[in-house]
């Protein structure tokens, strides 16, 4: 029998069982594990594999999921056995210098997303905006608006139904484009189905430490166009991600360094969560051990039960190995491609649950310790398992050439570990996501007819109990404050352990993550959760300690800092009314703001239009006409909705976009008889119009004053952070919560993804 928490069973349902035309379910979750099970093992006859072998097989593989020891990456448990059968969660797709290549990529993105996948996209190769465009005459257009034509058709296509389309989109540092990259997101209404990376260079890190110039390459000529303050752009990179967490950074040279399969090609770009560097058309299916199920308890202390832990590596290798036989792809391309180097992604869940249970804070040098034994164990055995393999059914085609050709190590893959971020996984197995540190200790769970209940981790809860410190007050207190840390009620050792991510500084997350990446083929997906006071300087350290202690990338999440979105709005957007806080309500007017007063002429005569905005943005709009009379209410009305939407966190441009294009009778029959006189279609048209040039005249004086910071303070950048700058995070402010769209529930940053522990909810960029 299938034991799973009714947070799993509600994923489950809501996404990965079977269902039918009707939308009602054909199975189980025990049918669902047995259902995969059954076709993944079909593979194994491929090899010589006897019937009752392979029923062998399948029973293995049916009791490693149904017991919650691993679980594969979800278009696995989605589709197997089924009739879209793609298997496989990543993709990168190259996308040429012509508009033949770029259509081609928008084309198979769309396949793949049809078919469960996330894409990884380098824009590198195109030539940057003002190009000459030899087969036209024209100009080329640049990376931006063909960024916007993938979002767009993102947008369009739903993954399968069941997952939404997410992709990874990466620049180099040293391309012409690269600052109008770093900044094409801070915008959050714009390129919202992107995450996006800088693409980082052993020569920029130079030259960011040594305080000089690099230079920017035009990729078609290969010829150097320009020269920029490697400082002033490494600040740059910062600021942005200070504001809403992008971009993230991917040292590109450090992950070709490790490129095994190098004669093959180089590795431009990763998935949308960053975890799996791939070449162009290549594609990996991942997997993670629940690391939760590999403990034993001796004499009331846990302890990790390596031999368990050997085993499920061995069957979940011959598993992974197996979905690339049995995987449908959705393109020839990749196929081939996948084929040729038969990677795999074998990672953990459920590393903050072991260190509870074992005692050790996520934050000390034990937590480090035992990060690095056990991907190490991972590690080792899992190309252990991949030489085995080897003997029987042969080394990866593109094994001569490799790296493990160099090594005199003949596997049937070419990588074999990755660690991902489990989001929706991790639920179904009841344990905490991937290698992050707990999010919450207690936390709110919206049910039917409104009701909260809170949530508790449990094994949180067995210690209160055991320990007599436990009171549903108690808990719902944690769950209001989203820490223990300043709870006089707790025992220390238990603050000591149950630290979550707002508790645990910069320098922890960095460590622990490097520390998995030493035993890490591929790459490690990790969000370093900051709270919401913290600074540009604490973003900088961290990214470059990432840089220093080896890893591949890193993703930063400052807390309430896409306040802006639908999904991010704060605590200040919303009533103290206890009984209907799930409503969005707008922030108070503030006291002073500043503003502009335009004229603009109409069929009715003059309207007057003022647009007002402080330091969070255009916050009030009032439209009042002339002594020509026209419709005074609903202008009125108009600005009144205009203004109580913008401060409700619904962006500038959604508003204007509602607004632009309304038609006037009475305007237009002006329009018609005054020709250039009138420049609007309506009022609403008109205080769009408005709402446009001053939104274009804030994000102008915005640049000003970061550019002007960037002087600054260029010469100010430091190559390697203080000790006191990484370790000042003591005192945590959780700040603005990000809210679930779907059941209004508290949501979590992993890898550039939002997560709901709640309802299962999940989107990445």
């Amino acid at each position: 029998m299938v034991n799973l928490s009714q947070n799993a069973l509600t994923v489950l349902e809501r996404r990965y069982l079977a269902k039918g035309f009707d939308g009602q379910l054909l199975e189980n979750p025990h049918d669902m594990f047995r259902r995969v099970a059954r076709h993944i093992a079909q593979a194994d006859s491929i090899f010589g594999a006897s019937a009752e072998e392979i029923k062998e097989i399948e029973d293995d593989f049916f009791a490693f999921m149904s017991q919650l020891d691993f679980l594969p990456n979800s278009p696995t448990l989605m589709n197997a056995g089924l009739e879209l059968g793609q298997l496989s969660a990543c993709f990168v797709l190259p996308v040429e210098d012509s508009m033949e290549g770029i259509f081609n990529a928008v084309k198979h993105a769309a396949l793949i997303h049809k078919s469960g996948g996330g894409t990884g996209f380098s824009f590198s190769r195109l030539r940057p905006n003002g190009s000459p465009v030899g087969s036209t005459g024209g100009i080329a257009s640049g990376v931006i608006s063909f960024m916007k034509v993938f979002d767009v058709a993102t947008d369009i296509i739903k993954q399968g139904g069941r997952r939404r389309g997410a992709n990874m989109g990466i620049l180099r540092i040293d391309h012409p484009e690269i600052l109008e990259f770093i900044k094409c997101k801070e915008n959050n209404s714009e390129l919202n189905n992107f995450n996006i990376s800088v693409g980082i260079t052993e020569e920029f890190m130079h030259a960011v430490e040594e305080q000089r110039d690099y230079q920017l390459i035009d990729p078609r000529t290969k010829e150097a166009v320009a020269a920029l303050d490697a400082a002033s752009v490494f600040r740059l990179i910062v600021e942005k991600a200070w504001l809403n967490g992008e971009p993230g950074i991917i040292f590109l040279d450090r992950i070709n360094e490790d490129n095994p399969v190098a004669h093959l090609g180089e590795v431009e770009s990763t998935n949308p969560c960053g975890e799996q560097p791939l070449l162009p058309y290549e594609s990996c299916n991942l997997g993670s051990i629940n690391l939760n199920t590999h403990l034993v308890l001796h004499d009331g202390a846990w302890s990790l039960d390596e031999d368990k832990l050997c085993r499920t590596v061995q069957l979940a290798v011959h598993f992974l190995d197996n979905v690339i036989e049995v995987n449908k792809y959705p393109i020839e391309e990749v196929r081939e491609m996948t084929r040729k180097t038969r990677k795999i992604g074998l990672g953990v869940m459920g590393f903050a649950d072991v260190l509870f249970k074992l005692g050790i804070p996520y934050n000390s040098e034990e937590a480090v310790e035992t990060a690095g034994k056990i991907m190490g164990i991972v590690d080792r055995v899992s190309k252990e398992e991949s030489l085995s393999l080897a003997e029987k059914r042969g080394v990866f085609p593109a094994y001569k050439g490799s790296s493990w050709e160099a090594k005199s190590m003949p596997l049937r893959n070419a990588t074999t570990t990755t660690i991902a971020p489990t989001g929706s996984i991790s639920i179904i197995a009841n344990t905490t996501s991937g290698i992050e540190p707990l999010f919450a200790v207690c936390y709110h769970r919206n049910v039917m007819d409104n009701d909260r209940l809170v949530e508790i981790h449990p094994y949180f809860k067995e210690l209160a109990k055991e320990q007599g410190f436990y009171s549903d007050e108690l808990m719902e207190r944690i769950a209001k404050e989203g820490t223990i840390q300043y709870i006089e009620e707790i025992p220390a050792d238990i603050k000591n352990i149950f630290v979550t991510s707002h508790d645990v500084s910069a320098t922890w997350h960095v460590r622990i993550q490097s520390a998995f990446q030493q035993y890490t083929d591929n790459a490690v997906s990790k969000t370093v959760n900051f709270n919401s006071d913290a600074t540009r300087e604490d973003i900088e350290a961290a990214y470059l300690l990432a840089y220093k202690l080896g890893c591949k990338g890193i993703t930063v999440y400052r807390d309430g800092s896409r306040e802006s979105q639908v999904l991010s709005f704060g605590k200040e957007n919303v009533q103290e009314n206890e009984e209907d806080n799930n409503g969005i309500y707008p922030r108070p007017r503030p006291g002073v703001t500043t503003g502009f007063t335009e004229k603009v002429k109409i069929g009715c005569g003059n309207l007057y239009v003022t647009v007002n905005y402080d330091s969070k943005g255009i916050c009030e709009v009032f439209a009042n006409l002339g002594r020509a009379g026209g419709c005074p209410s609903q202008s009125e009305a108009t600005s009144r909705l205009c203004s109580i939407a913008l401060r409700s966190g619904v962006h500038v441009d959604a508003v204007i976009e509602q607004l632009k294009g309304i038609r006037c009778h009475s305007t237009l029959i002006q329009k018609t008889k005054q020709k250039d006189t009138i420049n609007v279609l309506s009022c609403p048209d008109a205080i769009g119009k408005v709402l446009k040039k001053v939104s274009n005249h804030i994000v102008c004086e915005e640049e000003q004053l970061i550019i002007q910071d960037i002087a600054i303070s260029a010469e100010a950048v430091s190559f390697h952070a203080s000790d006191s700058v990484r370790e000042s995070f003591s005192h945590p402010n959780p700040g603005k919560e990000a809210i679930c769209p779907e059941c209004s529930a508290k949501v979590e940053f992993e890898g550039g993804c939002m997560v709901c522990r709640s309802c299962g909810f999940s989107k990445c960029n």
